[in-house]
């Protein structure tokens, strides 16, 4: 591929700074943490890090409300600290994502501050203001997805805000055209720095309607996961009106305009809409977004028809546009737990890499993920997201995937840091640890390294398309085909061993199938018969 196109097929490894490295021993990882570990990440055969917010924020949502867009939280250290950061990085061949967060602002942003002194000022329309009812509730019915109404009052102005997050997270006007240019600023602030790509969060959540109608409800059966819990009142409307607006397309063409200014750069949305592989097809056609990953593969469900159905329907409906998928990351339970009832399996661990990293598409892989990291259970009185401790008990929130990674298996707090991390790391965690995983040949983490090395030499893996073929639960069955090259691709979903008769698998004696000899619980041909253990893993060249 062209080296500008290298997001292409790239396999990105998500950083969550607090919890990666902690270079200075307050508890909190920090940007020197992530360069003192960018060997490690490069060791693990991936070809991009995306680095979640970093800059100035009074960390109410841990960085998503940032204060100011173009330099980094002293928590985190400083702008020096990440240049020589993405120095380092690029030396190792590593491209470098920054989060960015458009949507809306820090309450403590200077837009903000100065917005809401007045309805005169230069700065008071830059954010969603709104008179309220004539009995003084708020304009419409929308909701914030931390739970409760989206809109908060402000008794400077006499006027509601919009916040689809947290209330301290007020919502940017993107119907002003001075706000989109401020963002587009702000972003180019940090490509001329060098970095390579963006993952732009929540992006489909800039504009609103105008008009500010009401969301229509939904039935019971309805309410399903779209990275939030059932529970979660968000979950009981159509949200119509309070994102995704057609607006948003013609923004999303000024910022590629942008980046194609800097040759090599890339952008991953990030999309959760009413009808997200919708929205990410027509977010990624050309002259848009490079990239769209949602929360299709972040859910419960770890059934070969899911996955087969979700990949099919993006495949029929995107053109020219890319996907990213992803099955663990900050905001969810992690797979290993997630996918397997809670109860970690070595087997299956290797089994989701493999299955998403062969996928058609690029992928983000958190960290942690290459250890088999199982959901943390953070006690209530440990926990730090608003989003668990209001939905608590019946959702307990974020923090149980994002503790701290444990490097050392006999040193306090997995050597994550000398002092009191900012969430507990678990014992059984240290017993992951990346030291004793590294001795073991058949580790997760060795498995991981070796399947990303053979997967490097894979174009068609990389590259090629995808087709589908009919298999029955639990397996999932498809090639990949670039350049007159096939690659069949065989999963197990389950913890049962399976047999499968196909013309596609009736080799012979001869069969070329590949000899992975990577830790996987590999399938194996007899009597015409793919014969699949538990969280079986196959692959043939055709």
């Amino acid at each position: 591929m062209n080296s500008t196109q290298w997001w292409r097929g790239a396999l990105i490894y998500q950083i969550y700074p607090r919890s990666f490295a902690d270079s200075n021993h307050d508890g909190i990882g920090d940007i020197p943490g992530i360069t003192a570990k960018l060997d490690y990440v490069a060791g693990l055969g991936v070809d991009a890090i995306w680095i979640s917010p970093f800059f100035t924020s009074p960390m109410k949502d841990f960085g998503y409300d940032i204060a100011d867009y173009r330099n980094v939280d002293p928590m985190f250290g400083t702008l020096d600290d990440f240049k020589q950061m993405l120095a380092k990085a690029h030396q190792l061949g590593l491209k470098v994502m920054i989060d960015q967060v458009l949507s809306h602002t820090s309450d403590q942003h200077d837009y903000f501050l100065e917005s809401r002194e007045d309805k005169t000022n230069p700065k008071a329309d830059w954010y969603v203001w709104a008179d309220p009812n004539m009995d003084g509730t708020p304009p419409n019915n929308w909701l914030s997805i931390f739970g409760g109404v989206a809109w908060q009052w402000e008794p400077r102005r006499e006027q509601y805000f919009l916040h689809n997050f947290l209330s301290s997270q007020p919502d940017l006007n993107f119907h002003n055209p001075d706000v989109q240019q401020a963002m587009l600023d702000n972003v180019e602030f940090w490509l001329q720095l060098g970095v390579d790509g963006l993952r732009l969060d929540a992006i489909n959540f800039c504009f609103h309607d105008k008009q500010l109608r009401d969301n229509p409800g939904k039935q019971p059966h309805e309410r399903v996961g779209r990275g939030f819990s059932e529970d979660n009142p968000y979950a009981y409307q159509k949200h119509l009106y309070n994102n995704t607006q057609p607006e948003n397309v013609a923004f999303l063409e000024r910022l590629r305009a942008l980046l194609d200014r800097y040759p090599g750069t890339a952008a991953l949305g990030e999309i959760s809409s009413e009808d997200s592989l919708a929205t990410m097809a027509e977010y990624t056609e050309a002259g848009r977004l490079h990239m769209g990953y949602s929360f299709e593969l972040l859910t419960d469900d770890a059934s070969a028809s899911y996955i087969r159905n979700t990949v099919s329907t993006l495949e029929s409906r995107v053109s020219q546009g890319w996907p990213c998928w992803s099955v663990s990351n900050h905001d969810v339970m992690r797979v290993a737990s997630r996918w397997n009832h809670g109860e970690r399996s070595e087997a299956m661990c290797k089994m989701v890499t493999a299955m998403v990293t062969s996928l058609r598409g690029s992928v983000c892989l958190f960290q942690g993920e290459e250890l088999g990291l199982t959901e943390a259970d953070v006690p209530f009185e440990q926990l730090q997201d608003p989003y668990g401790i209001t939905f608590w008990p019946n959702f307990k929130g974020r923090d149980g995937c994002r503790t701290p990674m444990p490097w050392h298996h006999n040193r306090a707090h997995g050597g994550f840091s000398a002092n009191t991390p900012w969430l507990p790391v678990p014992s059984d965690h240290q017993r992951l640890a990346v030291d004793t995983q590294h001795e073991d040949p058949q580790s997760v983490l060795n498995q991981f390294r070796r399947f990303t090395q053979w997967r490097q030499q894979q174009p068609a893996l990389q590259y090629g398309d995808i087709e589908f073929i009919d298999a029955p639960e639990p397996l999932l069955l498809f090639t990949r085909q670039h350049h007159g090259d096939t690659l069949l691709c065989g999963f197990n979903m389950s913890n049962a061993p399976v047999d499968f008769e196909h013309q596609f698998v009736t080799f012979g004696s001869s069969a070329p199938i590949v000899d992975l000899d990577h830790g996987l619980a590999s399938a194996q041909l007899v009597d015409g018969h793919l014969r699949f253990p538990a969280y079986g893993v196959f692959y043939a060249k055709l």
